[in-house]
């Protein structure tokens, strides 16, 4: 991904082996000032990363870090030169909680500290207010999972995502209910935020467009975990779908509870819910789920084995969603940096919308807003409680 795939892959097989240098720069995002600590055998770049790293979706947050640093890792050992002068990358790593009013602050953090980039935010809630700040410092964003469509609509020149939109993702299930579930009715539940909402608006869109009645249409919170005032209600129409708009944390529960309350319909949802941690919080219940994701299926992507491999090696866990796009989030700026020939982030900005990558989730362009040029949707459910690929939609 920096000079070739050839090149690249040469030099990830020897990743696991972390550098004195690597293991010194994974200690600076143990508490306090993540970047304290400089590289002794180069110049320090700062990376910024930010996800939740507490509170329900926590798991995901941590995954998203983890890809991002494993990229670090790999370009560090390989050994990087811009402009002449060795380079060494530190990731910053911030928790936004999931909130957009601490997003805003930890990304004015990060401009503070002057990193040359930010891989993220996670959720569109935060990306999306977040991106003000970015744009005003003139740092590039890239997002590995925002997917509400006003996240590169707002005309801001250092806004880019990896995933595709919930203008894809939302008529991309709302097709599969009525044309392959052929539903005539369909209950539609979010969780109020800028995400949940905004994917199960371009859903409804699209459904109703199909000629599937939308029976009832209601709003919960994304810390909800008692969802059985709404599914009662919701039983008395007896929809054929049931669609959620929302994040893994309440999906679980409420799919739970609908199997429960002796509710049949199938229940669909968006990339939120769509982990494995879905089948833990929804037990038995997860066989009667259909979710997609923004992207390609990890099992789908050409190095993706390798990775996942890789990636178990390194943190002792497993992929839950997106860490392969954080991982090619990194990639991308060093990549920009390579063809810059500079670290300047105003010299990084001018150049990424040339970028041109065969990256682990695929190939890797952007249009005049920042969104993939190539947009990815998959299509899963549960077997044994665990994800399988039903469909894989190329937008």
């Amino acid at each position: 991904m920096i000079n070739s795939r050839t090149s690249k892959v040469s030099f990830v097989k020897t990743a696991i082996a972390l550098s004195a240098t690597a293991l010194l720069l994974a200690a600076c995002g143990k508490g306090g000032d993540k970047s304290a600590a400089a590289p002794v055998d180069g110049i320090e770049v700062k990376i910024g990363h930010v996800a939740p790293l507490t509170g329900p979706i926590a798991h995901l947050g941590k995954d998203n870090e983890n890809g991002a640093r494993l990229a670090l890792e790999e370009i560090n050992k390989a050994g990087l030169t811009i402009d002449g002068k060795k380079v060494v990358l530190t990731l910053v790593p911030e928790d936004d909680a999931e909130d957009p009013k601490t997003a805003t602050q930890v990304a004015q953090k990060l401009v503070d500290a002057k990193v040359v980039g930010v891989v993220g935010h996670l959720n569109s809630g935060t990306s999306i207010p977040a991106s003000k700040i970015y744009s005003d410092a003139g740092i590039t964003q890239i997002s590995p999972s925002a997917t509400n469509p006003d996240y590169t609509k707002q005309g801001f020149k250092t806004t880019y995502r990896l995933v595709a939109t919930d203008a894809q993702q939302g008529p991309a299930l709302a097709n599969y209910v009525s044309k392959t579930l052929n539903a005539k009715t369909v209950a539609i539940i979010d969780d109020s935020t800028q995400y949940g909402k905004g994917l199960a608006d371009e859903f409804e869109k699209t459904v109703k467009a199909s000629g599937v009645k939308v029976v009832t249409r209601e709003a919960s919170n994304n810390k909800a975990t008692d969802f059985k005032a709404i599914l009662t209600k919701i039983k008395g129409s007896k929809p054929d779908v049931i669609m959620y708009g929302g994040m893994d944390a309440t999906g679980g529960p409420l799919t739970k509870q609908a199997a429960e309350l002796g509710i049949k319909a199938k229940i669909v949802g968006g990339d939120g819910m769509c982990t494995e941690k879905l089948a833990e919080l929804a037990g038995d219940a997860v066989v009667n789920v259909t979710c997609s994701e923004a992207g390609k299926a990890l099992s789908k992507m050409a190095q993706g084995a390798d990775f996942q491999k890789r990636y178990k090696e390194r943190f002792n866990s497993d992929v839950q969603i997106y860490a392969p796009f954080t991982y090619d989030a990194v990639y991308v700026l060093v990549d920009a940096m390579k063809r810059a020939n500079s670290t300047d982030p105003a010299k990084i900005l001018v150049v990424m919308p040339d970028t041109k990558m065969n990256g682990l989730v695929g190939n890797i362009a952007f249009d005049s807003k920042g969104d993939m040029k190539e947009g990815v949707i998959t299509l899963y459910d549960f077997k044994d409680k665990k994800k399988t690929v039903l469909d894989v939609i190329n937008m």
